[in-house]
């Protein structure tokens, strides 16, 4: 279980030569094996949440706890070693790695082609064709995404965050990925946490969270929460104007 208690992010305004308050005392939960969808209107800090959790950026205040342990002033690395993993909304590509050098990477050791081949063939992609290209710009934008979740599926991670994994992708692509998220859903045993705007990928979360202007305005289940999203109402227009 993740905690948030009273996170505050603030950046330099050179503008106005103080300080600009991005979140502003966020506290949130996220339970064990739930897949959550964090929303909100564009410019709202939902990305810069994201960064916290994984450990990219580090609070101004407040605490994160993961199973009751304090992790507020562990890095990306040693947070990804407690089992938190992020999937950027543009995977990086590497030059002269293969994706099975990257699901190895992923899992920590070196599998055989057959298990390597798994993971990929449960995101969609067939392994025979992709387990020794190169990670670079031959492959598509749809193509790094589900890469990039065989390697968060070999993880095997308590915690994986995604960030605006539709950005970028055609509509093909999007539509496979939400198959890929539903079967994440079913069968992950970690928590899943998404930022999106999309509908389909709201449409299959336990939870809803919307922030906006840097706190959290809305938070509960799908039901409760989706239909005020799409009618605009509760003060969530936004949803309408943006989300689409």
């Amino acid at each position: 279980m993740l905690q948030l208690k009273n996170i505050s992010f603030e950046v330099q305004d050179e503008s106005e030569k103080g300080t600009k308050g991005i979140l502003k005392d966020i506290s949130l939960t996220i339970e064990d094996q739930k897949f959550i969808v964090i929303t909100g209107p564009n410019g709202g800090g939902k990305s810069t949440l994201a960064k916290i959790i994984a450990g990219i950026e580090k609070p101004t205040s407040g605490q994160i706890l993961l199973d009751g342990k304090d992790i507020t002033d562990l890095g990306i690395t040693e947070r990804a070693k407690e089992g938190i993993s992020f999937a950027f909304q543009q995977p990086v590509r590497f030059k002269g790695i293969t994706v099975r050098d990257l699901i190895n990477m992923a899992f920590g050791e070196k599998l055989n082609t057959a298990q390597a081949c798994k993971y990929l063939a449960e995101v969609g992609l067939c392994a025979r064709d992709y387990i020794d290209r190169e990670v670079n710009a031959s492959l598509s934008g749809g193509e790094l995404k589900r890469i990039e979740i065989a390697t968060v599926l070999a993880r095997g991670t308590k915690l994986s965050v995604f960030d605006e994994p539709e950005a970028g992708i055609d509509l093909w692509s999007f539509h496979n990925l939400i198959k890929v998220f539903e079967k994440l859903h079913d069968q992950t045993n970690g928590s899943i946490v998404i930022i999106s705007h999309q509908e389909r990928i709201l449409n299959i979360a336990d939870k809803i969270v919307v922030i906006a202007d840097g706190s959290v305005v809305q938070t509960g289940k799908k039901d409760e929460i989706l239909p005020e999203l799409l009618s605009g109402t509760g003060g969530c227009k936004y949803y309408d104007e943006e989300g689409k």
